[in-house]
């Protein structure tokens, strides 16, 4: 069984930077598991995606248009674990944040989520 656990939120003020951990059981990244991202969802709105590294082939990272040059995703194979440095964060960035494992084509394992918090 695949089991995802977000850590690292917190409450910063804008311009401060977190990195988020997602330590990732159960299956080894490249066995089963191909891609790896972070989502967000903020009060009162819906889940969105923030960042994306998938690895089938060539290692390719990608972002939602509002943290690219911000933020920063990248992975640990050696400790099956993914990361979300955000740097610059806005208040906008206040969200809970949750990673999220790919077996096959889609998002279909999810972490608990961890609360990030962004004062002006």
């Amino acid at each position: 069984q695949v089991q995802l656990v977000e850590s690292g939120g917190g409450s910063v003020q804008a311009g401060d930077s977190l990195r988020l951990t997602c330590a990732v059981s159960g299956r080894t990244f490249g066995i089963g598991i191909d891609e790896m991202g972070w989502f967000r969802r903020a009060p009162g709105k819906a889940r969105e995606f923030v960042a994306g590294i998938r690895w089938t082939g060539a290692l390719i990272t990608y972002y939602a248009d509002s943290v690219k040059g911000r933020f920063t995703i990248s992975r640990e194979n050696a400790k099956n674990t993914a990361y979300l440095q955000m740097n610059g964060l806005r208040p906008e960035d206040t969200a809970v944040y949750y990673c999220a494992a790919a077996l096959g084509a889609a998002y279909n394992h999810w972490g608990q989520g961890t609360q990030v918090t962004v004062s002006s």
